[in-house]
C-alpha cells in the first residue's frame, strides 16, 4: 500500500515526494517523543518542532510568494518601491491535505486525544493513503490508523459498495460539475457584460459545480478505500439544506471544520471567554480556513465573510426555538436564506481577485437584472441543482447503498448501467479536480 501511494503521487511530481517523506518522518518521532517525555516543557518543544516543521514546508510553498507580493503592494501604497527576489515555486498537489492530516495527528498525541503510532510502516501509509492523499477527506488517526493496522477481510459487500460510491461520485463531477464549468467559465471571462439575473444564475452553476465536483471526488476516494476494505469518513452531509451558516459548516468539507474546530476554535478558546473573544476566535478560525484554501485575497476574503456570517448568527437568538420544532414555513425560510448568503460567499471563492469580486456583486446586486440570454443559462444550470439535490437527498435519507444491495439483480444492472452510460455519454473533459489545487 505504500509503494502503491508513493507511486500514484510521484505520478504527478516526483520531485515532491520528499515533502511527503519529510513530514512522515518528524510528525512520526516527534509524537512517540511527545508521548515518552515526562516533562511538559519537552513535550512542548517536540509540538513544536512539528508545527515549525509541518506548518513551515506549507508556508515556503503555498504562502511566500503571496506574502511577498502583498508586502511589495503594502509598500507601493505609501510610495516606497520594494523588490523582493521570490522564485516561481510549483504548489506540490494536496500539501494543505496531507500537511493538516499529519500535523493534526501530532496535535492529538499532544493533547492526550490519541497514542503515538509505533509502527513506522502504518504511520507512512495513514499520512500517504492514495485515495485521499491529494484532497481528502483529513482523516483522523483514531479512525483510520487502526484500519490500516489491522487485518482486513474485503467482503462482496464492500465491493458492490465501494462500485456505487465510485460510480455516483464520477457522475456527480462528470455529469453534473463538469458541465457547469463551461457556462461558469463564460460568465466569469467578463461578468461586466451580463445582467443580474445571469450572475445569480453563474454563481448557482459554480455552487452544483464545486459540490459535484468536491462531493464527488470524495465518492470516489471512498469507493475505492471499500474496494480495499477501508472506510474513509464522509465528507458532507447535504450542504445546501443548512438552516444557518453554522450548520452548512457541519455539513460542508466536514473534516476540514473538524479540524479547524478542534485544533484552532478550541485552542483559542472556542467560546469560554466571553462573547466579543469568541466572536474574535470565530473570525481567526475562518480567516485562517479561507487562507488553507488558497494563497489570494479573495480566499481572505471569503474566509471573513464565512466568519462575519458565524460571527452575526452567534449574537443573533436561537432561531431553532430550543427544543421545539419550527414550522414548515420557517425552516423553509431559513433554509433558503442560508443558501442565498452561501451564494453570495462562493462569488468570493471563485473570483480571482478583489476587483473581479466587486465587479460580479455590483452585477448581482445592482446592475441590470433582467438579461435576454438568461434562458440559455437557466435550463442547465437549474436541471444540474435539481439532479444532485435529488442524488443527494437518496442517497442521505435512503441510504441508497443498502437499498440497492437489496434491489433485484436486474434492477442493481439497470441503474448501474444507467451510471456508466451517463458518463460515456457526456465524456471525460479533462477537467481538474477543483480541490486538487489546495
Amino acid at each position: 500500500m505504500l509503494v502503491a501511494s508513493y507511486v500514484f503521487y510521484g505520478a504527478w511530481d516526483f520531485r515532491f515526494l520528499g515533502l511527503i517523506a519529510l513530514s512522515t518522518t518528524v510528525d512520526y518521532f516527534a509524537a512517540l517523543a511527545i508521548e515518552r517525555s515526562a516533562s511538559e516543557r519537552l513535550r512542548a518543544v517536540w509540538m513544536g518542532i512539528s508545527m515549525v516543521a509541518n506548518l513551515g514546508v506549507l508556508g515556503v510553498f503555498k504562502y511566500l510568494g503571496f506574502a511577498a507580493e502583498s508586502f511589495c503592494d503594502l509598500a507601493a501604497v505609501f510610495q516606497l518601491t520594494v523588490s523582493l527576489p521570490v522564485a516561481e515555486i510549483i504548489l506540490p498537489v494536496g500539501i494543505s491535505f496531507y500537511t493538516f492530516q499529519t500535523l493534526g495527528y501530532t496535535l492529538d498525541v499532544y493533547r492526550g486525544r490519541t497514542k503515538a503510532c509505533s509502527d513506522p510502516l502504518a504511520f507512512a501509509v495513514y499520512v500517504s493513503f492514495f485515495p485521499q492523499l491529494v484532497a481528502g477527506p483529513i482523516e483522523r488517526a483514531n479512525h483510520f490508523l487502526p484500519q490500516i493496522r489491522q487485518a482486513r477481510t474485503i467482503r462482496r459487500v464492500d465491493l458492490a459498495i465501494g462500485t456505487q460510491f465510485v460510480l455516483l461520485g464520477y457522475f456527480s463531477k462528470v455529469v453534473i460539475a463538469d458541465s457547469m464549468a463551461p457556462l461558469v467559465d463564460q460568465f466569469y471571462a467578463a461578468p461586466e457584460r451580463y445582467g443580474g439575473s445571469i450572475a445569480w444564475l453563474a454563481n448557482l452553476g459554480f455552487a452544483t459545480q464545486i459540490y459535484g465536483d468536491f462531493a464527488g471526488y470524495t465518492l470516489i476516494a471512498r469507493g475505492i478505500s471499500r474496494w480495499m476494505g477501508f472506510r474513509l469518513i464522509s465528507n458532507f452531509k447535504q450542504p445546501y439544506l443548512a438552516d444557518s451558516p453554522r450548520d452548512f459548516w457541519r455539513r460542508w468539507h466536514r473534516s476540514l471544520s473538524t479540524w479547524l474546530r478542534r485544533n484552532l476554535y478550541f485552542e483559542l478558546g472556542g467560546n469560554r471567554l466571553g462573547i466579543a473573544r469568541t466572536c474574535l476566535n470565530l473570525m481567526l478560525t475562518m480567516l485562517l480556513g479561507g487562507l488553507w484554501h488558497g494563497a489570494s485575497w479573495n480566499f481572505v476574503a471569503w474566509g471573513g465573510y464565512q466568519g462575519l456570517l458565524l460571527v452575526i448568527e452567534h449574537w443573533l437568538p436561537d432561531h431553532r426555538g430550543g427544543n421545539q420544532r419550527p414550522s414548515l414555513p420557517r425552516r423553509l425560510f431559513y433554509k433558503s436564506g442560508t443558501f442565498l448568503l452561501m451564494l453570495v460567499g462562493w462569488t468570493l471563492f471563485r473570483c480571482s481577485s478583489l476587483s473581479e469580486i466587486g465587479t460580479v456583486l455590483q452585477q448581482m446586486f445592482f446592475g441590470n437584472f433582467y438579461d435576454s440570454r438568461a434562458l440559455a443559462f437557466a435550463w442547465p444550470i437549474l436541471t444540474a441543482f435539481t439532479v444532485m439535490q435529488l442524488l443527494d437527498c437518496w442517497r442521505e435519507k435512503a441510504r441508497s447503498e443498502l437499498i440497492l444491495l437489496r434491489a433485484p439483480a436486474m434492477v442493481r444492472i439497470a441503474i448501474y448501467t444507467f451510471f456508466v452510460l451517463s458518463i460515456m455519454s457526456v465524456g471525460f473533459r479533462r477537467i481538474t479536480f477543483i480541490y486538487f489545487q489546495f
